[in-house]
């Protein structure tokens, strides 16, 4: 009879030691599956991170590619090495698109949006909203999110003295527009 209260003790203490390495077992298992996804996000990050940086390294040559455009002699517009450049810039610009970067547009009479604009001058205007004038270098999101902001010419109420607390947007003006 000892003997076998022996065994019944010696069997209840394995199933309690296994039942506490299975639970050890299963929670090493969650910590791995939380550090392999951390590491996976990380990597991410890291990516993402790399492809921004080089996006902005890409942009002053897509700038210049623009200005060389729009700037072309009338007289080499048919010609074979100006209709290279134009393609080598639609063809750069379909490259970037395919990983996700897109240029800020900016429409006719559009409204002043800090978010997405950096006004460097201003110019008198009427209404009561400030509207973008003019688009002084372009804007671009990468995967929807703003890497560098269109740097704009911005038309503002001409009467200073009196000016709107808030844009139609809501936005409050900064103090030293007012």
């Amino acid at each position: 009879m000892k003997k076998d209260q022996k065994i019944i003790d010696e069997i209840q203490k394995l199933d309690q030691e296994n039942g506490e390495l299975l639970l050890d077992l299963q929670r090493t298992r969650a910590d791995f599956e939380n550090y392999r996804k951390n590491v996976d996000a990380d990597r991410e990050r890291a990516k993402t991170l790399a492809k921004k940086s080089l996006l902005l390294e890409l942009l002053p040559v897509l700038d210049d590619l623009d200005l060389a455009i729009a700037h072309a002699p009338a007289d080499l517009a048919e010609h074979k090495w100006a209709q290279g450049v134009l393609n080598l810039n639609k063809k750069l610009a379909t490259s970037l698109a395919k990983i996700g970067l897109e240029r800020i547009e900016i429409g006719a009479n559009e409204e002043f949006n800090p978010e997405l604009h950096e006004a460097v001058t201003f110019e008198d205007g009427d209404g009561d909203t400030e509207i973008v004038a003019e688009e002084l270098r372009p804007g671009y999101k990468y995967q929807g999110e703003v890497l560098r902001s269109s740097m704009v010419k911005v038309k503002r109420w001409a009467d200073r003295k009196n000016p709107p607390k808030y844009s139609q947007q809501g936005w409050l003006l900064p103090l030293f527009l007012l």
